[in-house]
C-alpha cells in the first residue's frame, strides 16, 4: 500500500492494492477521517484530498462539522428493524406509512444532519416547512397528484412526528445520541375535545330506509346483491359496534347465534380479529335477523357478458355451463366485498355525509352510533368499553361527553328549601297568652 503524506503529515493520501482510486486520511475535530478522492491520478488525487481537508478544517473552526450517523442512516436502520421486530403486531399500511413519510417527507428535510445535531428548534423548522411548502409539486413523491390547496391537518403532522420520534429512539438505542429531544408543538394549547361524526336516532333511520329503498328497486342480479349487502351491513354495525376493518375480517365461522342469558332473546357471539388482536363481542338482538340474511344470500355468479359471448360466438365456442347457485361457507367473509364507495353515494344522496360539524361520516361513524345509542339507553359505560374492545376513558372523552342523555337533572336542577318565616306576635296577644299560674 502506497502513503504520501501531505500538508505536513496533517494529511495522508494512500492507494490499497484493491482499489484504482487514491484514499485521503486526516484527523479533524478529534475524529480520524477518510475521504475517497475517485481520482486515478496523483496530481488530481492530492488537490481533491487538499481541498477535503481546508473544507473540514473550515467547519470545523465555525462549529458545523459532522460528526456522528446522520438522521439518513438512522432512517434506514429504523427501517430495517421495525418491519422485523413488529411482525404481525402491526399492519402493513402502518407499516408502509411510516416508510411513505420518511421517504417523502422527513429524510429530504433532515437527510444529511447528524442525528446528534437535531434538536428541538430543528424539529419546529420542519413543522413550519410543511405548513409553507405544502402548494409546491413533491419531487419525492411518486405519485401524479396536483399540488395541495390547504395545509396538512393536524393528524397529518403528528403522524409524521411519531415517525420521527422512532427513529430518534433508534438512534438512542443505538448510543448515537444521548437523550431525545422536546418534539411536542410549542404555543399551542390541549386540542378541543369532539365528538365522532356519528347518526342520531333520526338520521340512522333515515339512512337505512333509504339503503332498503336502494336495495327493493329493479336493477340487475348483481347489483341488487351488492345493494342488498350495503343495507345489512349498515345494521349489522349499527348493532354490533365492530370497527370497520373487524367487519371486513370477519368470517362466518367467528359468528355463533346463541341465547342471552339474561333477556332469553337471540344474539350473536362473535369473534372479533382487528385492531386490538383477537376480542370478543356480543350484539343486540336486531344483528340476528341481519345475519340470517346474509347466511341466506347466494353468493354472485359471474354471468357471461356481451362482450364475451360476441368473441365466443365469433370463435365458434359452446355455451358455457349454466352457473351454480353457491351459498356462504364457514371459511367465506361475511362482507366479502368492499362497498365503500356506494356506501358514500348512499351518504351524498341522503345528505348525510357531513354531520353538523361539517366532519364527513364513515363506516366509522355506524360504531360511533351504536356506542352513543347503548349510552342514551343507559348502558352501563364499562360494560360498552368492554364489548367495543376500546376504555371507558376514550367513550367519555369522544362520546358520552355530547350526549345530552348523560345528563342528570334530578341532580343539577337542585333548589335548596328555604325556611318558613315566622310571624312576629303582638304585645296584648304575648300577655294574654301568658297565664297567671305559669309560675307554679
Amino acid at each position: 500500500m502506497t502513503t504520501i503524506k501531505m500538508l505536513g503529515g496533517k494529511l495522508q493520501l494512500e492507494q490499497r492494492g484493491s482499489s484504482r482510486f487514491w484514499q485521503a486520511r486526516a484527523s479533524v475535530g478529534g475524529k480520524q477521517r477518510q475521504f475517497s478522492t475517485k481520482q486515478e491520478s496523483l496530481e488530481k488525487a492530492q488537490k481533491a484530498a487538499e481541498d477535503w481537508y481546508i473544507t473540514l478544517k473550515a467547519k470545523d473552526r465555525v462549529g458545523v462539522l459532522e460528526s456522528g450517523p446522520t438522521f439518513t442512516k438512522a432512517a434506514s436502520q429504523f427501517l430495517k428493524e421495525y418491519g422485523l421486530i413488529t411482525d404481525g403486531q402491526r399492519s402493513p399500511k402502518w407499516t408502509a406509512g411510516h416508510e411513505l413519510r420518511l421517504r417523502v417527507h422527513l429524510v429530504p428535510f433532515f437527510g444529511d444532519l447528524p442525528i446528534n445535531k437535531l434538536t428541538a428548534g430543528k424539529v419546529q423548522e420542519y413543522r413550519v416547512h410543511r405548513m409553507t411548502t405544502y402548494m409546491l409539486p413533491n419531487p419525492h413523491s411518486k405519485g401524479k397528484h396536483k399540488p395541495k390547496t390547504k395545509p396538512p391537518a393536524r393528524s397529518t403532522l403528528h403522524n409524521e412526528i411519531i415517525t420521527l420520534s422512532l427513529v430518534l429512539q433508534t438512534a438512542q438505542r443505538h448510543g448515537w445520541i444521548d437523550h431525545l429531544p422536546n418534539l411536542s408543538a410549542p404555543y399551542k394549547s390541549q386540542a378541543k375535545r369532539t365528538h365522532r361524526p356519528w347518526f342520531s336516532p333520526e338520521e340512522y333511520k333515515q339512512l337505512y330506509e333509504a339503503a332498503r329503498k336502494y336495495a327493493r328497486e329493479e336493477v340487475t342480479d348483481f347489483y341488487r346483491w351488492n345493494a342488498e349487502q350495503v343495507y345489512d351491513f349498515i345494521l349489522f354495525m349499527a348493532n354490533t359496534g365492530l370497527r370497520p376493518d373487524e367487519a371486513y375480517n370477519l368470517e362466518h365461522r367467528d359468528v355463533r347465534i346463541a341465547e342471552d342469558e339474561h333477556s332469553g332473546d337471540e344474539i350473536l357471539e362473535i369473534e372479533v380479529r382487528g385492531k386490538r388482536g383477537v376480542g370478543h363481542g356480543k350484539s343486540m338482538p336486531g344483528a340476528v335477523r341481519v345475519y340470517r340474511r346474509l347466511l341466506a344470500r347466494a353468493k354472485p355468479v359471474h354471468e357471461e357478458s356481451r362482450r364475451e359471448r360476441q368473441l365466443r360466438k365469433k370463435e365458434g365456442g359452446a355455451a358455457p355451463a349454466a352457473p351454480v347457485t353457491a351459498y356462504p361457507q364457514s371459511t367465506d367473509k361475511v362482507f366479502p366485498g368492499n362497498h365503500i364507495k356506494l356506501f358514500n353515494n348512499l351518504l351524498e344522496r341522503t345528505g348525510l355525509k357531513l354531520d353538523r360539524d361539517g366532519k364527513p361520516r364513515t363506516a366509522y361513524s355506524l360504531r360511533h352510533t351504536y356506542i352513543c345509542m347503548r349510552l342514551m339507553e343507559g348502558a352501563d359505560i364499562y360494560q360498552i368499553a368492554k364489548n367495543c374492545r376500546t376504555s371507558v376513558e376514550m367513550i367519555e372523552k369522544h362520546y358520552a361527553i355530547h350526549l345530552k342523555h348523560t345528563l342528570d337533572t334530578s341532580a343539577i336542577n337542585v333548589m335548596k328549601p328555604k325556611a318558613a318565616k315566622r310571624k312576629k306576635r303582638t304585645t296584648a296577644a304575648a300577655s294574654k297568652a301568658t297565664s297567671p299560674n305559669d309560675d307554679l
